[in-house]
């Protein structure tokens, strides 16, 4: 266990910032001893899992890539995205809601009904304004839209609405990304608008982005602020 742990540390040191590393800045970054790192090196390298050019330097190798394509092909929004919610139904006790865009649109992709009475009531294949409610400004503002409003999206990682959809209900929302820091989509917390005010509001957003980051890098994302990574759109 051990030295699989020592082994993948190893290709995690990897970004996209530069096309290969020595030895020995592999070493420094894994902190593990040259003579460690090399024996490491050499077995990831016969599986194709790094590839060592002519002048000593690494890169990751093609099996990765092999192995993502896999993941990509079997991959369905519905074994992950959905189990993740009804986790957050269960801990926030609030009605939970995936959206994407689609073109002036924001549909809601996955849904799950908060454990309450009195609740909002939001369909999976709704088709809402985009103008309007938390998810709508998050999957604007990562889209590239620009704007004092937008920009603070983009720096809080999250956008509030109160009764702007409907007088009556209030939500907050995240972004979620995929690999590269594409958009897929907003994990969004709604419910009626006596019990979310402001402050409630504020007080889920930890709980919004712990899952919101949990979901990103389930689709091979990086979250903001978990590294260096700059979502699409913030600029």
């Amino acid at each position: 266990m051990a030295s699989v742990e020592r082994a993948l540390s190893i290709l995690d040191v990897f970004t996209d910032r530069e096309k290969s590393l020595t030895l020995t800045e592999i070493s420094k970054r894994a902190g593990f001893y040259k003579s460690t790192t090399l024996r490491l090196a050499e077995s990831l390298e016969k599986f194709g899992y790094l590839r060592r050019f002519e002048d000593g330097t690494y890169m990751i190798g093609p099996k990765p890539l092999f192995l993502g394509s896999l993941y990509q092909r079997h991959f369905s929004t519905h074994d992950f995205i959905p189990p993740l919610m009804r986790r957050m139904s269960e801990e926030l006790r609030e009605g939970i809601s995936f959206f994407i865009r689609d073109d002036n649109h924001r549909v809601c992709l996955h849904r799950v009904e908060a454990p309450r009475s009195i609740r909002d009531t939001i369909h999976e294949g709704d088709a809402l304004p985009l103008t309007v409610g938390a998810s709508g400004h998050v999957l604007m503002a990562f889209s590239g839209m620009s704007g004092e409003r937008y920009d603070q999206v983009r720096a809080r990682l999250y956008a509030i609405s109160l009764g702007e959809r409907d007088p009556e209900t209030s939500a907050v929302a995240a972004p979620v990304f995929s690999g590269g820091q594409r958009l897929v989509g907003a994990l969004t917390v709604s419910g009626p608008r006596y019990r979310l005010d402001q402050a409630a509001l504020e007080a889920i957003v930890p709980a919004l982005q712990r899952y919101a980051a949990e979901l990103t890098e389930t689709l091979g994302g990086a979250w903001p602020g978990k590294s260096d990574a700059k979502p699409a759109g913030a600029d």
